[in-house]
């Protein structure tokens, strides 16, 4: 029996949360009692930690088996059946099925799901987006969809492969965009089951991936995609990498997007998440995911750019030595510390100013007592070619730090 955690879970009791079992639920002192919501039940063996907790009103814990949940936010009505949860950030009515294994930079939006035994990290789930059982979807982003009845999908058994045989993980997949899925108008993306992505990809809103299918490609019209290219032996072994080009640009269109979404829950998320103390917490939780993803993405692309080098060797001694492609990785070598500069500096572009006033300007007037995933819709077209320019205009300026 935990001794010490008798005390917060009687607290609990008497403010209104639901504890079936309170031998059997552990909570730790560094967790302000206040900070969990009345009308939360939170069912046997489930361990709560962390002071920056925070669990909105209706949450449902541990249906399904065991949660542990450490240092994270939740806003209303979330349901974490069962699993690890760690520095992660869910917005209302989000959830995650049994066997879950939720790590840092992990935000879900409103109404996106997963089912049972998902791994997620470093991953952004935009409103309404679903993902099957048996997953491993890090180091994502995902929108497209309208509605719980017409969302993007993820089948069950689907894979996103984000570590390389070069052993680098410069690999994050923009699976729609920030600046149109923000939005909530666009066509829904399906990835059928039993498939994969391997990163840093890009996929358009609208692409369908039949199931068994492994994408090693930018998916970049809508409609079904159909076949793949062959996949092309390195040349120089590990190590040796071939043309960078590709890789470094989707990591800094990925970077952008980042940067831009972190703008909208500046601008435009915090005009509807400032309700209660609940959603204060889901957005600074929010904002902090942004900035661990960012400082993610940063030090991977670094971590590549440390390889080339010995990628030049390499394939100097297999013989691609007058190769076209080893000038850009010398270009990227030696420029990296001034991209990396440039990448940091960033945290302080608006983007197009006159675009995002317009914006803000019609959310100022239609935003009273509408919730975000009804405003949305409820922007003129004019306001929504505005916000789609003003958050384009973030990622094209991050884009064009590749200049080769």
């Amino acid at each position: 029996m935990n001794t010490c955690s008798d005390k917060p879970v009687d607290v609990l009791a008497k403010q209104g949360v639901v504890i079936p079992s309170p031998s059997s639920v552990f909570i730790d002192p560094s967790v302000a009692p206040e900070n969990i919501a009345p009308g939360t039940v939170i069912h046997p063996f489930c361990r709560i930690s962390g002071e920056k907790t925070s669990i909105g009103p209706k949450c449902v814990l541990g249906a399904e088996g065991p949660v542990t949940i450490e240092n994270c936010r939740l806003g209303a009505e979330v349901k974490l059946g069962g699993g690890y949860f760690s520095e992660a950030t869910f917005l209302d009515n989000s959830g995650m099925g049994g066997g879950a294994h939720v790590r840092p930079g992990t935000l879900l939006e409103e109404f996106s799901s997963g089912a049972h035994a998902v791994g997620l990290k470093q991953t952004i789930l935009f409103p309404y987006v679903t993902l099957g059982s048996l997953i491993n979807f890090c180091d994502c982003l995902m929108s497209g969809g309208t509605g719980r009845k017409n969302h993007s999908e993820v089948g069950s058994s689907y894979i996103h492969f984000n570590f390389t045989p070069h052993q680098d993980k410069a690999t994050p997949s923009l699976i729609g965009d920030v600046s149109r899925g923000v939005l909530l108008d666009q066509p829904p993306i399906f990835l059928g089951g039993q498939g994969g992505l391997v990163g840093p990809a890009r996929i358009a809103f609208g692409a369908i991936i039949p199931a068994g299918m492994i994408i090693r490609k930018d998916v970049l019209n809508a409609g079904l995609a159909v076949g793949d290219e062959k996949i092309k032996a390195a040349g120089g072994g590990t190590g040796a990498y071939r043309s960078i080009d590709r890789i470094v640009r989707n990591n800094l269109i990925y970077i952008g997007n980042i940067y831009a979404l972190k703008m909208w829950y500046g601008r435009v998320r915090s005009q509807f998440m400032a309700v209660d103390k609940f959603q204060s917490a889901c957005l600074a939780g929010g904002r902090e995911q942004l900035d661990t993803i960012l400082n993610e993405r940063i030090s991977r692309l670094e971590e590549l750019a440390k390889k080339m080098p010995l990628s030049m060797e390499l394939n100097e001694k297999s013989g691609n030595g007058e190769a076209p492609y080893l000038q850009k990785q010398k270009v990227f070598a030696e420029g990296w510390q001034k991209m990396k500069d440039e990448i940091y500096l960033l945290a302080g572009f608006e983007g197009d100013a006159d675009k995002r006033d317009a914006v803000l300007a019609e959310l100022a007037a239609i935003s009273t007592g509408k919730k975000y995933l009804d405003a949305m819709p409820a922007l003129t077209p004019k306001a929504k070619a505005c916000a789609s320019a003003w958050l384009q205009s973030i990622v094209d300026r991050t884009t064009e730090i590749w200049k080769t």
